[in-house]
């Protein structure tokens, strides 16, 4: 079996590493546009079966031709990029696992997917992820499903200045997170709502007081989960933080279109991107990653409630950041199991339809909680 890791970042290098030394069987080949971070990455985990290349997404023929060398791929691409990869894995003959935050619905590949026997399996890092995960597994365990609500946050142990925050991922992906509008279920309809709006205070144990508002983190739940009452993700931030993100939206900082500044034609979303790379990634910072996932229905005729909390923390010793962990590890774990499995499901396979199975949910579980990754689960009769 050869797989290809693409994108070498702080998500894309950890997976890489937690794959290599879990299945040492398998060839691995580490591949980014910057070909010293790749080989950099490859030495670094230091294992005969890891290997680096380099390569641009943005060629795609090049990039056809280099993922039809592989069995499976692993995506961890800025979300531009990432409908991109699907099509290219589908064109290549390649399964995919990937973590990529794409504007795109993936499932619109499925029949293209299905037609050249290719597995696809999209948003496989924390919420979309291990989020999916737990709403699939609940879903499947009622008879009719009235509210999904999902609300989940990477932050520093204790808030730091200026904006409570400190990068730990793609400070694309971030700016895309606040920026895209937000889809969520109400009333039984999807409808979309300003992105860091509903604005809500939730006191987290052994955390604090944080703030919750609207994000696009449902995704393919919107399809999947179906007669659904009420059902939205949330971020969670330190209090004023989005008031902080709407100040910076409403003076133009995160916008894309071009303006010129001493006959230099710039984008403020770009200068914003490094601005955000350089101030706010802290390595310093010990980060947390803290979930809770509430799925409400009906079984047997009786009200029924599964509740997740989820509560991680930096790995000092290793130098791995709570996000690297609660985001790479899902998606090394999934790919995994995709190795493994004797009979693939070809097509675009949305994470919560894998999490309505016993036996992967089990497993998966079973995987993190190895990597110290703990799920609590709460099921309330009411």
């Amino acid at each position: 079996m050869k797989v290809l890791i693409v994108g070498c970042g702080h998500i894309g290098s950890i997976a890489a590493e937690d794959l290599a030394r879990s299945m040492s069987t398998v060839k691995i080949s580490v591949a980014d546009k910057n070909v010293a971070r790749a080989k950099k990455i490859a030495e670094r985990i230091g294992v005969r079966n890891v290997s680096w290349i380099q390569l641009d997404a943005s060629y795609y023929s090049e990039l056809v031709n280099t993922l039809g060398k592989f069995d499976l791929v692993m995506g961890f691409l800025p979300g531009s990029l990432g409908y991109r990869l699907v099509e290219a894995c589908i064109d290549a003959g390649s399964d995919l696992v990937d973590v990529s935050y794409m504007p795109e619905d993936p499932l619109t590949l499925n029949a293209k997917a299905v037609e050249t026997g290719v597995t696809v399996i999209p948003d496989c890092g924390l919420a979309p992820g291990i989020s999916n995960v737990l709403v699939g597994y609940a879903a499947g365990r009622l008879d009719q499903v009235s509210t999904v609500h999902v609300m989940v946050g990477g932050l520093p142990e204790k808030p730091v200045p200026p904006l409570g925050y400190v990068i730990t991922w793609s400070p694309e992906n971030l700016i895309d997170e606040y920026t895209r509008r937000t889809r969520i279920i109400k009333k039984g309809k999807i409808i979309e709502v300003e992105t860091l709006s509903g604005l809500e205070e939730i006191d987290f144990p052994n955390v604090g007081t944080l703030e919750a508002f609207y994000t696009d983190g449902l995704r393919t739940l919107l399809h999947t989960i179906k007669d659904v009452d009420d059902m939205w993700e949330k971020t969670l931030r330190y209090p004023g933080h989005a008031a902080k993100i709407s100040l910076l939206k409403a003076l133009g900082f995160l916008d894309e279109e071009q303006i010129g500044v001493n006959n230099v034609n710039l984008s403020p979303r770009k200068l914003t991107i490094k601005l955000f790379e350089q101030k706010l990634r802290r390595p310093d910072v010990k980060d947390i990653v803290t979930m809770k996932i509430d799925v409400s229905g009906i079984k047997n005729g009786k009200r029924i409630r599964y509740v997740y909390h989820l509560l991680d923390r930096c790995d000092e010793n290793r130098g791995i950041t709570a996000m690297a962990r609660t985001t790479a590890y899902p998606a090394s774990i999934i790919a995994q199991l995709t190795l493994k499995k004797p009979e693939k499901e070809r097509g675009v396979i949305p994470l919560e339809n894998l999490g309505r199975s016993e036996e992967f949910f089990s497993t998966f579980i079973n995987e993190l909680k190895k990597r110290g990754i703990e799920i609590t689960v709460e099921k309330v009769a009411e």
